[in-house]
């Protein structure tokens, strides 16, 4: 299991790598990419930190974006609906998908101090869960994987 978000990496390479990806697959899937959207998806990757959709709608308002909740929702919901973003339960926010090339099943590691999410790729197949859903015969269609703890950072600091 790898995850992305921890580790000290080129941010702006991974950004305009994680951008180009998002564009070549709206266009292969002929999905209206819109400025909205876009814009919503480059905060989600700024500082692999879930953001709440208020958070969101606020830079938005400020950049001239719209100001009315459901410009944010949609956005976000188109990111989420086409793999582009994730939501975190545990903390009612989104963050980009950082495994945007392929289908996986992601699981998160939320930093309680900093509030950075790595996301982590994780395959059902491999668990405890998916064999036990396979022996039922029971078909997963949505895995949510959170957990919270403190990040490689925030530990060396306390």
């Amino acid at each position: 299991m790898t995850a992305i978000g921890f580790d000290r990496h080129d941010h702006t390479a991974c950004i305009a790598e994680a951008m180009q990806t998002a564009e070549d697959m709206c266009a292969r899937d002929k999905l209206q990419f819109t400025p909205v959207r876009r814009r919503v998806l480059e905060l989600l990757l700024q500082d692999h930190r879930a953001l709440g959709a208020y958070d969101i709608l606020e830079r938005l308002a400020a950049e001239g974006m719209g100001a009315q909740p459901p410009v944010a929702y949609r956005a976000l919901d188109f990111l989420v609906k086409h793999g582009l973003a994730h939501r975190i339960e545990r903390l009612n926010a989104y963050a980009a998908c950082t495994y945007l090339d392929h289908d996986h099943v992601p699981a998160f590691l939320i930093c309680r101090a900093c509030k950075t999410v790595a996301e982590a790729e994780t395959g059902l197949e491999q668990g405890r869960l998916g064999r036990a859903a396979e022996a039922a015969q029971f078909i997963i269609e949505r895995i949510v994987v959170e957990a919270e703890g403190l990040c490689p950072a925030c530990a060396e600091a306390a």
